[in-house]
């Protein structure tokens, strides 16, 4: 199994940032991603790793969410909320199981949101999936590199018991920013079209981003989709 791509979205304590690193490194994960760290890099982040300084270095730092999903074929969301649209939920055990079993050679992510806010509808929309990690229900809310732990030791412990199934050949699985092409292209032409009203776009977005996201979207599939819109657009400018 590939290490999974860890991503925190606007970080606003350095600390987290270096104690996230000290998780990942501790459980055999390197890939950082960090979307508009509020500070870093930073002197209490490289204290707060105690000898994971090289997850650091190497971390990523990008503008938007957009960029650090570039190249990932299956994207989970870490919340501790319930949401009205109705991301498909998984315990941090299922969720290393289904990436173990079914897109065992994908390249995965995990994001987190902001410390005090986490993540929004709309970073949520580029997920495919959602991660929850039980807890006090009166009391549900984990320090950010105690999530970012619990997420790398349960992956740690299914590769360490058990060998890695061959899953899904991720050259022929959409990427990150081939399923977000497709969704800009058919939420242009909706517009376009009228169905989709200013006054309900927002919403409308969140709930086709989850439908098209509920599966693992091939290429191939991709193709197809971006063809059909195509052959629609081109339609409606002959009948005008």
């Amino acid at each position: 199994m590939k290490s999974i791509r860890i991503i925190l979205v606007e970080t606003s304590h350095p600390g987290n940032v270096g104690a996230s690193a000290r998780a990942m490194k501790t459980m055999e994960q390197e890939e950082l991603y960090l979307v508009n760290p509020k500070n870093f890099p930073s002197s209490e982040a490289i204290a707060m790793a105690s000898g994971a300084d090289d997850v650091l270095q190497n971390a990523v730092i990008t503008s938007t969410l957009e960029d650090a999903l570039t190249g990932c074929n299956y994207v989970i969301g870490a919340t501790s909320r319930s949401r009205s649209l109705g991301w498909p939920t998984l315990e941090p055990r299922e969720c290393v199981e289904m990436i173990s079993k079914k897109i065992a050679s994908s390249k995965v992510a995990v994001i987190f949101g902001p410390e005090h806010s986490g993540l929004n509808n709309e970073d949520l929309s580029r997920c495919n999936s959602v991660i929850n990690i039980p807890s006090n229900k009166l009391f549900s809310s984990l320090n950010l590199a105690m999530a970012v732990q619990i997420i790398c030791y349960e992956l740690k412990i299914y590769v360490d018991r058990k060998n890695t199934p061959k899953g899904i050949d991720s050259s022929n699985l959409a990427t990150s920013e081939e399923l977000e092409g497709f969704h800009k292209h058919l939420e242009g032409l909706l517009e376009h079209s009228g169905f989709m009203k200013k006054e309900r776009s927002k919403q409308l977005k969140l709930r086709l981003r989850r439908l098209f996201n509920r599966v693992i979207l091939k290429k191939q599939e991709i193709n197809i989709l971006r063809g059909i819109l195509v052959s629609l657009d081109a339609r409606n400018k002959l009948k005008k």
